[in-house]
């Protein structure tokens, strides 16, 4: 595990590992500073105003906003701000034919781009059905949904990256493609396709890419295709990025498998406890395990999930505490040490739990031991 006194050092990092891999995976909690670490990166690769990272992050979603006509309540469409340099080659490179190629994938909801107004009008067609009820067989100035508009956003981006790949003069700056959570409000069938999508676009490609994400399914859909279509599994980098107390970062590198959120959660967890180093959020983080563990398990409480011979006579007690415990105040932003009573009434919820399902012992080595 690696250390970084601030994130702009941890960018720097990255870069130099840039060198040996084609492609970096960093997984992060929400609220560490994914996009913070983008907007690093991409300030590192700036020379004479000019820089060398591509990327997609929440400012590149804050570039579209809608126009709902409040006024008719009839026209709604989503703006573009033309201030953007993003937009700049948009009608020059006939761009909605290659948003097509991406977006048809999700939807068949048809799109057109107003260049002058800097806006797009969605429209669908009507099913023969649909279409008895209707006099026109195609709806216009519909408003699409937030997940569609995250497509149809992400879809855009990914047909600028297309002009980067095919190298196009207009992107021959671009060195690097630096993409940070582009699933927000897909559902788990979405962020899948999303992830193979990406992969098929960036394997052949020269650019170098950095992807992060909070969502544990999309980042094991990406190592499972990016392992296959990359090539040579040391071309591809995995990493763990966490935020330690106010002013540090550490970073984990893995070349296998990503584990699944609730065991990477647990080995977090255990790892805390045995160090001491306890935080009272990171009993919310202990309910939610114990929650998917009851819940895939059949049971209606989580106590169910600690209950033992050993500790029959306690765990309504510590469901209660549970419960007590979080539902206060408790941020990840502002992280609070557990009284000494607490870190022991949390490393006994935690070891019932973990000796009563049969996970990996190597997953929690003890200091004792």
């Amino acid at each position: 595990m690696d250390q970084f006194s601030d994130l702009r050092e941890l960018a720097e990092e990255l870069r130099n590992r840039l060198r040996e891999k084609k492609i970096i995976l960093l997984y992060a909690y929400n609220g560490v500073g994914k996009t913070r670490l983008s907007m690093e990166f991409k300030d590192l690769g700036k020379t004479d105003g000019v820089g060398d990272t591509l990327y997609f992050n929440a400012f590149t979603e804050d570039l579209f906003s809608w126009d709902n006509d409040l006024d008719e309540d009839t026209t709604r469409v989503l703006k573009m701000n033309l201030k953007s340099s993003f937009f700049s080659g948009a009608k020059e490179y006939a761009l909605e034919d290659k948003i097509r190629v991406f977006w048809r994938r999700f939807s068949d909801i048809d799109f057109q781009i107003d260049y002058e107004e800097g806006s797009i009008s969605f429209s669908r067609t009507l099913s023969p059905n649909e279409e008895e009820k209707l006099e026109d067989a195609i709806v216009d100035k519909i408003k699409i949904s937030r997940g569609e508009e995250t497509i149809f956003i992400w879809c855009f981006f990914l047909a600028v990256v297309q002009l980067v790949l095919d190298g196009d003069e207009g992107y021959s700056w671009v060195k690097y493609i630096y993409i940070d959570d582009p699933i927000s409000s897909l559902d788990d069938n979405n962020a899948v396709a999303v992830a193979v999508l990406l992969m098929e676009i960036l394997k052949d490609g020269t650019q170098r890419a950095v992807i992060s994400t909070h969502h544990a399914l999309f980042y094991n859909a990406l190592w499972s295709v990016c392992k296959d279509g990359v090539g040579k599994r040391k071309r591809l980098g995995s990493l763990h990025f966490k935020k330690n107390g106010e002013d540090s970062y550490s970073v984990s590198y893995t070349n296998d498998t990503p584990r699944f959120l609730h065991v990477a959660m647990l080995e977090e967890l255990w790892r805390r406890a045995e160090s001491g180093e306890l935080y009272t959020y990171h009993f919310a983080m202990l309910r939610n395990v114990l929650e998917r563990a009851a819940s895939f398990h059949g049971h209606e409480q989580f106590d169910e999930c600690f209950k033992n011979k050993d500790i029959q006579e306690e765990s309504p007690l510590y469901s209660r505490m549970i419960n007590i415990l979080t539902h206060g105040n408790y941020s990840l932003y502002e992280p609070v040490e557990m009284m000494e009573d607490n870190k022991a009434l949390f490393k006994q919820i935690l070891s019932a739990f973990i000796k009563n399902y049969k996970f990996n012992p190597k997953l929690f080595p003890s200091r004792e031991t």
